[in-house]
């Protein structure tokens, strides 16, 4: 299993068990895939599925096959647990995005929110196009920088994150590419929300709240130049 490097935002996220911690939250996945042509016999991938809200709302409502993945062991143990909790056949997996020990074109979608800035992109993409069947989708809610920073504010950014780059709309379009992806759809919207989703450890630590006033402080002096897309494609 590989990360590019250790990221104290996530490790914080995994101690709250948040889920929706992208941008828009459950509510815009909702309306994400109300667009989408999902149905009982759909393969869906949820890669870095955090507490797995998502898979367990797409499991739920179109009683989907769903999958799960994500490196972070205590994302993982609460992943389960949720779906025990409400029985849902959802299998989750603990392994990283870079290397996914599933079969070649298995999944008819496949959604990645707010996971692919955190590891190495193109290893990533390339295997999402693998394990899609031709004609699937892969849908992705990404952090993207509206302009270049300079060197000093993108390097405070990388660190915090554990981000191995700063990401903008037309190199998002070109990794893309790159993997193979046609019929890309770029859509911003940040009219949604969503109350967040918790599920604490018992271990949370008074320094966590420290992580959560930075992360804080960053979107708001680099609002305007920090952002998120989704992108939509085809295989």
């Amino acid at each position: 299993m590989v990360i590019i490097q250790y990221s104290k935002y996530l490790d914080f996220l995994s101690k709250l068990g948040i889920g929706g911690a992208h941008p828009g939250g459950i509510n815009l996945t909702k309306e994400i895939f109300k667009r989408e042509n999902i149905n009982k016999n759909s393969h869906i991938l949820d890669v870095g599925c955090g507490t797995g809200q998502t898979a367990a709302y797409l499991a739920y409502k179109y009683g989907a096959n769903v999958t799960g993945i994500d490196i972070n062991p205590t994302m993982v143990a609460k992943a389960k647990k949720r779906m025990q909790k409400n029985h849902l056949p959802v299998q989750i997996i603990q392994v990283s995005a870079e290397k996914i020990p599933l079969p070649d074109h298995h999944f008819d979608f496949i959604i990645s929110e707010s996971v692919l800035s955190f590891v190495n992109k193109p290893r990533a993409l390339k295997e999402v196009f693998r394990l899609l069947k031709n004609g699937g989708r892969f849908i992705a809610i990404e952090h993207t920088i509206n302009q270049r920073l300079k060197e000093k504010e993108e390097n405070e950014i990388k660190q915090f994150y554990g981000f191995d780059s700063l990401t903008m709309k037309k190199d998002w379009v070109a990794l893309m590419k790159q993997a193979g992806f046609e019929h890309i759809r770029i859509q911003k919207n940040t009219s949604i929300d969503s109350v967040p989703d918790l599920h604490y450890s018992d271990d949370l630590e008074l320094g966590f709240y420290e992580i959560m006033g930075k992360h804080f402080d960053i979107l708001s002096r680099y609002e305007g130049k920090l952002g998120y897309r989704i992108y939509s494609c085809t295989k």
